[in-house]
């Protein structure tokens, strides 16, 4: 067998279970996992500004495509606490990241030594397993499992401590001989499946709502060969929106108190049957569970057993991968419908489509400074079908939630339950590093952008292009949406009078001048006061990505205060703006009921 250290095995493992890429900071207590990594030259890396950031763009990378694992790596103390919000955010969304830190000799783990910290105890809460290895033999083990968890059940994300002294400690391990674990997934019945597809023959008014697991499962063809061949329709959850392509007239609407359509909310309350599959009813989907579940059944699919009624009991549960349920679900429909025992369902979706053609908010406004429902229509029609959109939080993710118009699965990248600003700059440079090819756009309040602004370095140092929409209205918008439930408007203002801008500049009063520190970190920036700019920017950011292969930033100037449609309830959202009354109050909404 080959004698090598243990870093140089734990770098063998990565590379044999098809890691390519890494994201991190090195620093002394991981230099030794860095010599094995330049020494091997088979994974790639990108240095990262903060290694929170490092951890966003693993989430990121993941995110972008199927059986695609982010890996992090940082130094010691600080580098790991920085990288719990990544694990966070990963945990939250099921996202699978293998973030590696490097530790202070283990005699000394017990002294306070410099920048020592039992990352293992602080990360547990979110991850699917942390781990300090203190016997360098088991390195390899670790590393082993690691990759097993993250991707055997529900997937989520490992942190594994290393000492520097068991990084530099020889073992022995044999390269040519290792393979990784088998991956375990739970999987449907044909009893369960013909129990699921009996309930939902029983049903008038059937809807699927399809959750994360669907993407995280590359089920997301498998949906919509269901939904067609039942013809049920379905509402994705944020988190699976473009799992079925929003034009398909059976895509019947996001439901949620933010993140939703008046259609999608509107079916489904009108609904008397739900088969959830690989979601968890997030509240922000939900609401309360009473208003939510009242009137309609439910049968609850989910790869994870202790989400089955978590939030509340289904009348029908089935721990299973999405796609396995699918494709059993599937073959069972397949024989009813031969049969001539399939239900016809062309009513009830005809009126899910008229409500899709009908209940619509207004997009089409003229004013300056712009409203923001004004540069998600110009979005629309600018991006074409293979846009990847990256967003994390806030009045901007909402708006665009609502206003804008997804195709495909991950084409919509975003942190649903962690929501933590500044995720959406280094997640969108996860993406590129992931895939050099595909079009990708980024959207940030400019609160949001300003939380790890300065990763955008990152993506001029290592040619890595996408186009950062930022929506500023110089506010914690959602935050100060929020506040009007208590009468206030109360330190959410970023508002200040600039002294390096002219004086009869619009923006002058907005505060951060964006275009002057993104030009500082050696991207390219453009500013847009009017509807009319909104076509000439992007085209100008499109020649730049290609000429300089850098970010862009186009930063709108937003009106200052925007309230943007939700509430406590799914039946009780508050409409502030105007709604459409015409197809040209919404010209790029997809209103297929109605031509």
């Amino acid at each position: 067998m080959a004698r090598m250290t243990a870093a140089q095995a734990a770098v063998w493992v990565l590379e044999k279970e098809g890691i390519t890429q890494a994201f991190g900071v090195p620093g002394a207590a991981i230099n030794p996992f860095y010599a094995a990594l330049r020494q091997q030259g088979t994974i790639g890396h990108i240095l990262a500004r903060h290694v929170e950031g490092a951890s966003h763009m693993a989430e990121g990378y993941t995110r972008a495509a199927a059986g695609n694992i982010g890996v992090c790596i940082g130094t010691s103390g600080p580098a790991g606490t920085d990288m719990i919000t990544g694990l966070y955010s990963a945990q939250a969304d099921s996202i699978p990241i293998l973030c590696i830190t490097g530790q202070a000799p283990r005699a000394r783990l017990h002294k306070e030594d410099f920048q020592a910290v039992d990352i293992e105890s602080i990360a547990k809460p979110v991850t699917k397993w942390a781990t300090t290895v203190l016997e360098p033999a088991q390195v390899p083990g670790a590393f082993q499992q690691a990759f097993h968890l993250m991707r055997s059940g529900r997937p989520g994300p490992v942190l594994i401590d290393l000492p520097v002294d068991v990084q530099t400690a020889e073992i022995e391990f044999d390269p040519d001989t290792y393979a990784p674990l088998p991956v375990y997934k739970p999987a449907a019945t044909r009893a369960q499946a013909e129990k699921a597809i009996a309930l939902l023959q029983e049903a008038e008014r059937p809807l699927i709502v399809a959750g994360g697991g669907i993407i995280n499962a590359d089920a997301s063809d498998l949906l919509v060969e269901f939904a067609e061949l039942t013809g049920v329709p379905v509402i994705p959850t944020l988190m699976a929106w473009g799992s079925i392509p929003d034009d398909h007239p059976l895509m019947a609407g996001m439901c949620g108190l933010q993140t939703s359509h008046r259609y999608g909310n509107a079916t489904m309350l009108a609904s008397d049957f739900v088969l959830g599959i690989g979601n968890r009813w997030a509240n922000r989907h939900t609401g309360s569970v009473e208003v939510y579940t009242k009137g309609r059944k439910f049968v609850h699919v989910d790869i994870e057993p202790t989400q089955i009624g978590r939030v509340f009991a289904p009348d029908f549960g089935i721990v299973s991968d999405a796609g396995a349920a699918l494709r059993l679900f599937i073959e069972v429909a397949r024989e009813m419908k031969a049969a001539g025992r399939l239900k016809d369902r062309g009513a009830w979706a005809a009126e899910c489509l008229q409500r899709k053609g009908t209940m619509l908010r207004k997009t089409h406004y003229d004013d300056v400074p712009m409203k923001p429902q004004r540069v998600y229509q110009c979005m629309n029609r600018a991006f074409g079908e293979d846009t990847t959109y990256v967003s994390t939080i806030g009045l901007s993710q909402i708006a665009a939630a609502q206003f804008l118009h997804v195709f495909g699965p991950r084409r919509w990248i975003n942190c649903g339950q962690a929501g933590p600003l500044g995720w959406t700059a280094p997640a969108a440079l996860g993406v590129r590093a992931a895939d050099p090819t595909r079009r990708i756009v980024a959207i940030s309040g400019d609160y949001d952008f300003q939380f790890l602004l300065e990763e955008l370095a990152v993506g001029a140092q290592f040619k890595l292009p996408y186009i950062h929409m930022v929506v500023n209205n110089s506010y914690l918008g959602l935050i100060r949406q929020a506040q009007r439930g208590f009468n206030m408007d109360y330190c959410v203002q970023l508002a200040f009078d600039n002294i390096n801008l002219p004086e009869d500049a619009p923006e002058r009063s907005y505060g951060v001048d964006h275009v002057k520190v993104v030009e500082g970190l050696g991207c390219k920036a453009i500013r847009v006061h009017r509807p009319d700019e909104m076509a000439p920017a992007i085209a100008q950011a499109e020649a730049w990505m290609k000429e300089h292969q850098v970010p862009v930033m186009i930063e709108v100037i937003l009106e200052r205060v925007t309230n943007i449609a939700m509430g406590a309830e799914i039946d009780r959202i508050v409409e502030f703006e105007e709604l459409a009354t015409s197809r040209a109050d919404a010209p790029t909404a997809l209103a297929v009921a109605l031509d």
